[in-house]
């Protein structure tokens, strides 16, 4: 694993406005990366990343039913209780699911370590899926990549396949908070991989989903929603006015209720717990575990939280750097700390994609804090040997 510079596509600017990659700036930060790669070998995407992607997301999936069937444990994942039925429910279906991400520590010189599963919401996937293959071929056509250059990027070619199992005989909505121009663009991308699998789609703000008479949900012309892509995390639509519909919705809404509880932090305790010093996994506890009192180098982490929000380093016990935020109300975690890969363009995150429970494709965002938050960069990658 390397990071390298190289020149940007003259014309990758362009090339971003035309497929409405309008977020490649954020917060006045540059997000996309066109000069720089993550280059990787094949051994190691094959060793390091995507095998072990798949043993946990494998490990993830045995552990549902056992969390779900575990008032306790829902308990521990601060799922309220009102609505754990809508959850538990849900698995007891197999409502059909699409995607995940692992955040991996990786510096190439060990195990891949899991640092949390990203498995509800699909921040990257149209960079990760698109942006940065077009890159790629770019790049090898320009002659600034040799012919033999690879990536690990099967994502859209999953995502088509994986909207394909669905039944097309209801719309396919898409909700997503679309004056947020990144959660629109990513909606819009999944959309057009629904176009290709064979379905009629129609894109709605979250907020403009109405209830009928009856208790369903329905669209702006009051069509019942009957199959829903939510780009909106299930942490918050447990804790809305209107959830206590949720009970009557079926499975209405992808990704399932049931991804609440790999999405929650508290996945990686339960993980340790029942496979002790695995090597793609740190050791994780509770936070009001004893046995967290062991760890000197660790993070703590809500048990819900997004973009690093109120997550804190410590390093020999005493507070490293620490990120500001809304979330810990529902309790934390704590994570033995896994150092990240560093270079000179900062500290670097790889997202392993799982999309029908197969590893799939591989993102790079990189930060200049150890805690990867909302001013991360998105850098491709690239395998060269």
């Amino acid at each position: 694993m390397k990071r390298i510079t190289l020149p940007a596509r003259p014309d990758w600017l362009d090339k971003a406005r035309a497929v409405g990659f309008g977020f490649h700036v954020m917060y006045g930060e540059p997000y996309w990366l066109d000069d720089a790669a993550y280059t990787f070998t094949l051994d190691e995407i094959e060793m390091q990343i995507e095998g072990p992607s798949q043993e946990l997301h494998d490990m993830c999936m045995d552990m549902v039913g056992d969390i779900v069937r575990s008032e306790e444990t829902l308990d521990r994942l601060a799922i309220p209780e009102d609505l754990r039925d809508v959850v538990q429910r849900s698995w007891q279906r197999r409502d059909r699911h699409l995607y995940g991400r692992f955040d991996l520590a990786y510096d190439g010189t060990g195990p891949a370590k899991l640092l949390e599963y990203n498995a509800d919401t699909p921040t990257s996937v149209f960079e990760t899926a698109y942006f940065q293959f077009n890159w790629l071929t770019d790049q090898v056509a320009l002659g600034v990549l040799p012919k033999e250059a690879d990536q690990y990027n099967s994502l859209q070619e999953s995502l088509v396949e994986a909207f394909e199992q669905f039944s097309k005989e209801p719309i396919f909505h898409f909700a997503a908070m679309t004056d947020n121009e990144e959660d629109r663009g990513t909606t819009v991308y999944l959309m057009d991989c629904a176009v290709q699998a064979g379905h009629r789609v129609e894109l709605l703000d979250i907020r403009e989903i109405g209830i009928d008479a009856q208790g369903r949900y329905t669209d702006l012309q009051d069509r019942v929603i009957d199959r829903c892509f939510k780009l909106y995390p299930w942490e918050f639509m447990l804790r809305e006015p209107f959830a206590r519909q949720l009970v009557r919705s079926g499975d209405v809404f992808i990704e399932p209720a049931w991804k609440s509880v790999l999405s929650n932090k508290g996945l990686l305790p339960l993980l340790w717990q029942r496979h002790p010093n695995h090597p793609n996994l740190l050791a994780s506890y509770f936070a009001d575990d004893p046995a967290a009192s062991t760890l000197t180098d660790y993070v703590r982490k809500p048990l819900l939280s997004r973009e690093g929000e109120n997550v804190t380093i410590f390093r020999d016990g005493r507070e490293l750097i620490s990120a500001p935020g809304d979330y810990g109300d529902e309790g934390f975690i704590v994570q033995a700390y896994a150092p990240l890969f560093e270079s000179d363009g900062g500290f670097a995150v790889l997202g392993s994609w799982i999309v029908g429970d197969r590893a799939c494709g591989l993102a790079v965002r990189e930060d200049r804090s150890r805690i990867t938050a909302n001013l991360s960069r998105f850098v491709p990658h690239v395998i060269v040997g």
